[in-house]
Parts: C-alpha cells; sequence; structure tokens
C-alpha cells in the first residue's frame, strides 16, 4: 500500500494549496502513521498580470524513500490569467524511479473545449512506451491551479462545490469542496487543532480509501495558506497529515 503512497501525497498538497495569490516558496512536510515523517513538498508560483507557473517538487525520505526506490514527483502548470483567476494552457506531470522516467503532459484547448494528453515512459533512456489521446472530459484548471484559485472560488460556507481538474482521469476530473458553516467548524478542530478558524474538505475518490472515498481536511492559517492538512480512512494506515514548514 506504501508504493501507493506518493500519489496520495502528492494529491494531499495539491489540495492544500488553497488560496490564490503571490508565492515564493510554500514548503510542507508530510507525516504518515507508523512511517513517521515520509515526504517533503517544495512549491513555487511566479505570476503577473497576464500569465502564471507553478512548479511543485515531491521527495520521498526515510523508510518511504526506500520502499519507492527514491521515486519524485516533478510538476508543472502554465497558463493565463482571466478575471484574476489562474487558466491552465498546459500540465505536466514527471515521474522518476531508479532507471524509469514517466512523463504526463496535458494540452488544453479552452476553445475547442478538450485536452490532450501525451504519455512517454523511458527505461535507461531509451522510450519503451508512449501514446497521445483527448480527455473524456474539458476543464479549465489543472490540480495545481484549481486548488490556488480555490480562494476566491468557494466564498459561501456551508456549500458544496463542484470542480473538474486536468489530472484526475480515473475520476473524470471530478473533485468536490464544501465550506463548512461556523456550526459545524468545532468537528473539524477536533482533527486541524482547536485555533482552526477557516477550513474546508475536499473529497476524492481513490482506492486508496477505505469506504472508496476520502475526505481531506485543510485548516487556514491567518496569512491565508494551509497550515496543517489531514487526509481522512487512508486504507489500512488511517489519517494522514501535512504540515507547514516554511
Amino acid at each position: 500500500m506504501i508504493q501507493n503512497f506518493l500519489k496520495m501525497l502528492v494529491l494531499f498538497f495539491l489540495l492544500s494549496s488553497f488560496v490564490f495569490g503571490q508565492v515564493t516558496q510554500l514548503n510542507y512536510k508530510a507525516t504518515f502513521g507508523m512511517f513517521g515523517t515520509v515526504g517533503s513538498i517544495k512549491n513555487k508560483l511566479t505570476q503577473n498580470t497576464t500569465t502564471y507557473k507553478i512548479e511543485t517538487k515531491v521527495s520521498l525520505v526515510g523508510m518511504a524513500k526506500s520502499i519507492m526506490g527514491g521515486q519524485t514527483e516533478h510538476y508543472v502548470s502554465k497558463g493565463h490569467m482571466k478575471n484574476g483567476l489562474m487558466v491552465s494552457d498546459f500540465y505536466q506531470m514527471t515521474t522518476r524511479k531508479k532507471d524509469t522516467v514517466i512523463t504526463k503532459e496535458y494540452i488544453i484547448n479552452h476553445k475547442e473545449k478538450y485536452v490532450t494528453k501525451k504519455y512517454e515512459k523511458w527505461y535507461k533512456s531509451k522510450l519503451s512506451k508512449s501514446y497521445t489521446k483527448k480527455l473524456k472530459f474539458y476543464a479549465k484548471n489543472d490540480l495545481l491551479t484549481l486548488y490556488f484559485n480555490l480562494g476566491k472560488a468557494i466564498p459561501v460556507k456551508g456549500k458544496t462545490y463542484k470542480f473538474r481538474a486536468v489530472g484526475l482521469e480515473k475520476q473524470n476530473g471530478k473533485v468536490d469542496v464544501t465550506v463548512p458553516t461556523d456550526r459545524e467548524l468545532n468537528r473539524y478542530k477536533k482533527d486541524l487543532g482547536k485555533n482552526t478558524i477557516k477550513c474546508a474538505k475536499a473529497l476524492i475518490y481513490q482506492k486508496n480509501f477505505r469506504k472508496k472515498k476520502g475526505d481531506i481536511l485543510l485548516s487556514i492559517g491567518k496569512d491565508g495558506f494551509i497550515k496543517k492538512a489531514v487526509i481522512k480512512d487512508i486504507l489500512l494506515f488511517g489519517d494522514a497529515q501535512l504540515i507547514r514548514v516554511k
């Protein structure tokens, strides 16, 4: 099961990038049950009034790094600004593990409303698999832009917002985000801490979760960025935590 955790760790961070804004660097550490600290995440946003670029790097440490053979993940999102929000034009995911490199590149055609995916797998610097296809859904967001845009996109408490994001093909891009009411906030504090003032819950559907779906709880700090997040009910291992360190 730990073999699947890196993917969950990446999604964990992406769902924690809750507020739109100018970011130089946000660093986090991830802990996971008996494994202790299992990973680190570095995120950088470069932005102006017309364009943006986001880079996210995920690395495993300790036992998780050993089990996964030193696997790392690198994510890049580039696009344009519209009405104060980021709109993705290009999204890339790169996985490196020992002699294998896998890249997934997505080009979003907003005019004709479709997404093209290019997949390549390299083994010992030789291309072993490659294909290009259209996705079954269209989205203006990828995973990175969606969660950097959320601060402006979900203003109403007690409401659930439905989104689509490139990078989540297995669930046709679907992500549900709920903003709790003031009355519900105390329930969130049990996992996120008694000083939690503002939070949200993201719902995802993955095999890794005990009930075929899982909640990611997000606590937002005074500066507008996530200070702590918790993934609920990961199959066999319980909860995981993401903590901001910078």
